[in-house]
């Protein structure tokens, strides 16, 4: 069983896809609540919420429930997340400073507050907060994502320490570049061109076997879960032999 926010979109639709595939029963959460009933429809065996991650009360609400009704879950994805306005730090608006901090690092404390203490009565389990590339290389105009995602890898080299002697593995993961809508939609609103990376349903397809091999050995670390050129040529090369284009 497993638990991912930012369920409806980019990198958590696809890891949904994928360890729905494997057989895992999931739990997701965004805030859209169209999006969400599109999302319990299309996947009726699965469970789905619309909750706001930045807000303590609703995450805990919803973590009482599955925690109620179905235990703790053996892995944690915390991959929701938000962009601001591409702006000098002189000029952030203070509105959109706390809207980063909000959920991008309050929401991953937030969830992990309401799940990690029932999972520490698990044999086994993993969590993993999504940094980012830009969690250790920094690029001007987005002071709000760059701190948050920061933020998050001092968050999880933290709790690594805190949970040392307990069954839980706490790993931030670097997904690399991958194609999203929310990438994309930010790049054009200034005039960038899309990124010649991934798609979300690639990175995943590559990316949760190797989300499910971390261990006590990963515990506390940054780590680059990222297809490279060689292997995504590989792989379009397999499909188009394959006869799907």
């Amino acid at each position: 069983m497993c638990v991912i926010t930012g369920v409806t979109r980019g990198i958590g639709r696809a890891l949904l896809t994928e360890f729905s595939l494997l057989g895992f029963k999931v739990f997701g959460c965004a805030r859209t609540v169209q999006d969400i009933g599109l999302l319990s429809h299309e996947y009726p065996q699965h469970g789905f919420a619309a909750v706001d991650i930045s807000k303590d009360e609703e995450v805990r609400e919803w973590a009482e429930r599955i925690l109620s009704d179905f235990g703790p879950p053996g892995i944690l994805l915390n991959n929701a997340a938000i962009f601001t306005p591409k702006t000098p730090v002189w000029q952030v608006a203070a509105a959109d400073f706390s809207a980063a901090m909000d959920t991008n690092v309050k929401g991953v404390v937030n969830t992990l507050r309401a799940f990690v203490p029932a999972m520490m009565d698990l044999p086994r389990g993993l969590i993993v907060n999504f940094s980012s590339r830009w969690g250790t290389r920094f690029q001007a105009g987005m002071a709000p994502y760059c701190v948050s995602k920061s933020a998050v890898l001092a968050l999880t080299r933290v709790l690594a320490e805190e949970l040392r002697r307990s069954t839980l593995s706490v790993v931030a993961l670097n997904p690399g570049v991958v194609r999203t809508q929310m990438l994309n939609e930010y790049l054009a609103s200034y005039g960038e061109p899309a990124p010649n990376s991934c798609s979300p349903s690639e990175w995943a397809k590559y990316a949760v076997p190797r989300i499910l091999a971390l261990g006590p050995p990963d515990s506390g670390k940054l780590r680059r879960i990222a297809p490279s050129q060689k292997h995504r040529a590989i792989t379009h090369a397999a499909r188009c032999l394959g006869g799907q284009q």
